[in-house]
């Protein structure tokens, strides 16, 4: 490994700088100068198996080529009604194979760290029979390469397969990805984390001392920090121990929160159908018998046990585990009544049942909202609520175009692109009598919006109208989704990694299509409205020349410099050249402007091309990236809906909060994900171009151009972390 090499390099350093001293190779000043080796890595690895950081350089293209095959064989093995087994890498790390079968919706996946139960054989067996049954006519399974029993032996793809041939007699095939994986095109995820990375890499050797210990450059949420280089080896070492000593709940702990939640929740978002609460009913049944124990050992101030009373009131038995409404209670019929359950994806006990959430889109589609409906919903449902899925946005809520969602309803929506649910643009502000009547109608509780500018301003508008309307006076969260990026309180919104790998795939097709043609540049123009997120950081990922924004203003006298700079590059031997516009980055300074300003002023040393991608950006299938993305945020949204509409629920089982912490945006900004008020975020937002007054990714413009070999001074955004921290998804 990388660290083994540190105290070699250093003691050779050590040896090596008096003798070339003393044979003149170099002078005293220059041996002053070099008497300590500073060291400053970063990590390439497409197993993800290096503690200290939330991605490796690589990942996330190896998660792009699995996802690719996966989604290419499932169209044969649904024609076919086939069961295909995928082995992929990761001799020591199941990181690939869990968050591939997180987001393909694989039925099956065995990892290193967590193997599964003795008998595995059987278990497998019966779900992949039950999904059979129920009509699905193809089954994916995920196997890493270091996969293993219970007792520490080998789970192959073959071994898998034998399984299910010999006891089901289903058509399986196995296909091994290998070092596929490793090749392609990198996504703009990794060719974005290499260029960070390396420039705050040398930012740190370039502030290094004598004094600095040896530090690894990593990816904490959207954060780069510094990490010590040998507390990370020491825990990456600590996760192999755990497993050799077959402590698989310490080996899972060990690889981040992230990893654990990812696991825990691909268990519960694959479930043929949601846990069946008739056993806990019955369970609870039987203790009421001894409900006036129960009762008397509340910690709330005591009431008579009779019957009057209980037909009239609402207790909540905190103490049993149980929520009990009683309108009409008459032995031996069982009340109404919503059990807790142990809930092993937030590792803690959540009341069950009782809840109408309902879930819509507003604004442009974007990859990513189907993943995140699909995840809200399973999550909702297993905690026992009811979820109502609203189509095509306000128009759909205002007209009624409502419907119950069930658990089989969103399989496959992972993978899938658009918005099922519909969406539209529409604002609520002219319809908040209807929208208040429906609210009533369907008594929602709490309701999540997937979308982009209109959807925060959506529920902004909603939470302003709380004074006239107590129907909004509900928990409401927003969960961006927007390829333009330009929503206040994230740094990132569902589909824009999406949008950013089509934008960079594109542009690489369009330089290979000079290849036999010298000296040319092209001219593209991005979407993004008034930001200009896709054009900065396409044009970072690609190896753009130059990228016109709105953020950063540009004349006629900027766009001559740049042709001149252009035809220095050409004069060089540089073959081709790209520069990437917003789209609304200058009213007068068009795209074709450019175009033809670039035509004109390169006659005779370069030919010059115009492309507009238009709604291609839109489309295409959801990225790796977006996939998990919406997924984690739903699975957030929910957990934070349901804490709110425990604490504000009242007496009669309706939900009231007016506090301006109830209305949120969540968005994931440096190294934390955060629920923020939308009236807070309100100060920060410029409504008139509908892009946030402070944009993180526009500190990444001096990188660009300096890559491009322009004049620009790069600073650094790496924060020192002296403790190896658990990565905060």
């Amino acid at each position: 490994m990388a660290h083994s090499l540190v105290p070699i390099l250093q003691a050779r350093l050590a040896s090596t700088s008096p003798a070339a001293a003393q044979e003149g190779e170099i002078t005293e000043e220059e041996k002053a100068k070099n008497t300590h080796l500073n060291i400053v890595g970063m990590v390439g690895s497409i197993d993800n198996d290096f503690c200290g950081t939330d991605m490796t350089i690589g990942t996330d293209s190896a998660l792009h080529r699995i996802i690719e095959a996966v989604d290419a064989i499932a169209s044969t093995a649904y024609s076919h009604q086939r069961c295909f087994i995928l082995e992929v890498m990761g001799r020591h790390c199941g990181y690939l194979a869990l968050v591939a079968a997180l987001t393909s919706e694989a039925d099956y996946v065995f990892i290193p760290e967590n193997p599964p139960p003795e008998n595995w054989q059987e278990k497998i067996c019966s779900k992949l029979q039950q999904e059979r049954s129920m009509g699905q006519r193809l089954n994916i399974i995920l196997v890493a390469e270091g996969a293993i029993d219970q007792q520490g032996e080998a789970i192959t793809a073959e071994g898998v397969k034998k399984v299910i041939v010999d006891q089901l007699g289903f058509d399986t095939r196995i296909t091994v990805l290998g070092h596929v994986q490793r090749g392609g095109s990198p996504s703009a995820f990794d060719r974005l984390l290499g260029c960070r990375m390396g420039a705050e890499a040398v930012l740190a050797l370039m502030e290094a001392t004598s004094d600095t210990e040896p530090c690894v450059i990593s990816l904490d949420g959207n954060q780069a920090v510094r990490v010590p280089l040998m507390a990370c080896v020491l825990k990456t070492q600590a996760v192999a121990r755990a497993m050799q000593d077959r402590n698989w709940e310490q080996a899972v702990q060990m690889r981040g929160r992230s990893f654990a939640r990812n696991l825990e929740t691909y268990k519960m978002l694959t479930r043929l159908r949601p846990p069946s609460l008739w056993k806990e009913r019955r369970d609870l049944y039987g203790v009421l018998g001894d409900m006036p124990n129960l009762f008397n050992s509340l910690e709330a101030p005591k009431k008579s046990f009779d019957s009057e009373w209980l037909c009239a009131a609402h207790v909540s038995i905190l103490h049993a585990k149980c929520t009990i409404t009683s309108a009409d209670w008459s032995l031996p019929h069982p009340p109404s009544f919503s059990p807790r359950q142990q809930n092993t994806i937030w590792d803690r006990d959540e009341l069950l049942g009782g809840f109408n959430l309902g879930v819509m889109h507003i604004g442009a589609p974007a990859c990513g909202m189907n993943a995140a409906v699909r995840s809200f919903v399973r999550n909702s449902i297993y905690r026992g609520d009811t979820v109502y899925g609203i189509h095509d946005g306000v128009d759909g809520l205002v007209e009624g175009n409502i419907q119950e969602m069930t658990w089989s309803e969103v399989t496959g929506w992972v993978g899938q692109g658009g918005a099922f649910l519909g969406t539209k643009r529409t604002l609520p502000d002219k319809y908040l009598d209807q929208i208040a009547a429906r609210f009533r109608e369907y008594k929602i509780h709490s309701i999540l919006i997937v979308g982009g500018f209109e959807a925060y301003h959506a529920l902004l508008q909603l939470y302003e109208a709380r004074g006239k309307y107590p129907e909004f006076c509900i928990p409401m969260v927003v969960i961006p989704a927007t390829i333009s990026n330009n929503v206040p309180g994230s740094d990132f919104s569902l589909g824009c990694d999406t949008s950013l790998n089509e934008i960079v795939e594109i542009c690489d097709r369009i330089r290979q299509s000079a290849q036999g043609t010298k000296r040319r540049v092209f001219v593209v123009e991005t979407m993004g409205g008034y930001c200009g997120y896709l054009a900065t950081l396409a044009g970072l990922a690609g190896g753009a020349d130059a990228a016109y924004i709105y953020e950063e203003s540009f004349g006629i006298q900027e766009l001559q410099l740049d042709v001149y700079h252009m035809a220095a590059k050409m004069a060089e031997g540089v073959q081709r050249g790209l520069v990437l516009r917003n789209e609304n980055a200058n009213e007068n300074y068009t795209t074709d402007f450019i175009f033809r300003l670039y035509s004109e002023e390169g006659k005779g040393i370069f030919s010059c091309r115009k492309n507009v991608l238009g709604h291609m950006q839109q489309g295409g299938s959801p990225s790796v990236f977006d996939r998990n993305m919406g997924t984690k945020m739903a699975a957030k949204a929910v957990n934070w809906m349901t804490e709110e509409m425990l604490k504000y629920r009242r007496q009669d089982g309706s939900v009231f909060c007016d506090e301006a912490s109830t209305a949120v945006l969540l968005g994931l900004q440096k190294r934390v994900y955060q629920f923020q008020p939308v009236a807070e975020l309100k100060r920060q937002t410029d409504w008139d171009r509908r892009i946030p007054l402070n944009e993180w990714w526009l500190k990444l413009r001096p990188l660009l151009r300096i890559l491009a070999k322009h004049d620009a001074a790069y600073h650094e955004e790496g924060i020192n972390v002296k403790e190896v921290e658990e990565a905060l998804d």
